[in-house]
């Protein structure tokens, strides 16, 4: 089998857990996850399977949707409510201040990456570094948050919200830096991941339906290797050229709507071929197949 299994994680496993529950369930080693989702955080990991971890990467890159709660006048050591509390504030915000300041975090803005996060450091992880008792300088990041909407304030103290962001954006540090901007302190006590690129919590599957499932029911709700793609944009072949294709010739094309080095996903007979790129050689254009998964 070969394709994208939409999965909801549960809370309290890791997902290379999740991978080693889906070679599991399909007998089979080839199973990838698309990107690391806490074991605290529940919601979207989209799992490939088969040729289609070779697709991985790009939902690397996906934008992400989350749903979270931010408790203020409390700061953690990890961000989140793994992590013991290591500053408190009795500092009173208004609901108009924790809008300005939620107004303010919207668009592209710098962001540094947590001491316990996944990122390296000379070869280790920054949580390796940061169990060990310490802390190094870690460079700012720019992210980008596309929508930041507030979804409920209780008594200015805990605020559900919704957000919208690219790859790369950690929520928990979010939570952090929105807290220091009011003048208090604040930490992530709850998060769910709603999206991821085109995948939607609300057609996610459980680890209980899936254990259940037999194999015809797991084909049904296996979704093809293109799905993961809808950030790129099609290009498709004439028929007359799908060996060549399969075969990893270059093929040649003369559209002139074509951008150089962007990546397409490539069809022909109606079929996704892979993913492939323009590029100029002997003065003349072809298309060159960077990924063939048919």
């Amino acid at each position: 089998m070969n394709g994208i299994i939409n999965f909801f994680k549960p809370k309290g496993i890791t997902s290379h857990d999740a991978v080693n529950i889906f070679r599991k369930i399909f007998n089979m080693k080839r199973i990838g996850h698309t990107g690391t989702l806490d074991p605290n955080v529940t919601g979207v990991l989209p799992m490939c399977i088969g040729k289609a971890t070779r697709v991985s990467e790009y939902l690397l890159d996906a934008d992400k949707e989350y749903i979270c709660q931010l408790s203020l006048g409390y700061g953690t050591d990890t961000q989140d409510n793994s992590g013991n509390i290591i500053k408190t504030s009795s500092k009173k915000v208004t609901e108009n201040d924790i809008i300005e300041v939620f107004n303010r975090f919207q668009g592209k803005i710098l962001q540094i990456p947590p001491m316990y996060s996944a990122v390296r450091y000379k070869g280790k992880r920054l949580y390796e570094i940061a169990r060990e008792g310490k802390t190094i300088k870690r460079e700012a990041r720019q992210i980008e948050i596309y929508d930041l909407n507030i979804i409920h304030n209780q008594d200015n103290e805990k605020i559900i919200f919704s957000v919208k962001c690219s790859s790369g954006t950690y929520i928990r540090t979010l939570c952090d830096d929105i807290g220091e901007m009011l003048g208090t302190y604040g930490y992530m006590s709850y998060l769910i991941r709603v999206g991821v690129g085109s995948f939607q919590i609300n057609n996610a599957v459980s680890r209980e339906y899936l254990e259940n499932a037999n194999e015809n029911s797991l084909k049904q709700i296996l979704l093809p290797m293109d799905s993961a793609l809808n950030n790129l944009d099609e290009l498709i072949i004439p028929n007359k050229f799908y060996k060549a294709l399969v075969n990893g010739a270059l093929i040649p094309i003369s559209s002139n709507d074509l951008n150089m080095n962007k990546i397409y996903k490539v069809y022909s007979y109606n079929k996704f071929i892979g993913i492939g790129k323009i590029i100029i050689k002997h003065d003349l254009t072809h298309l060159k197949m960077d990924k063939v998964l048919i």
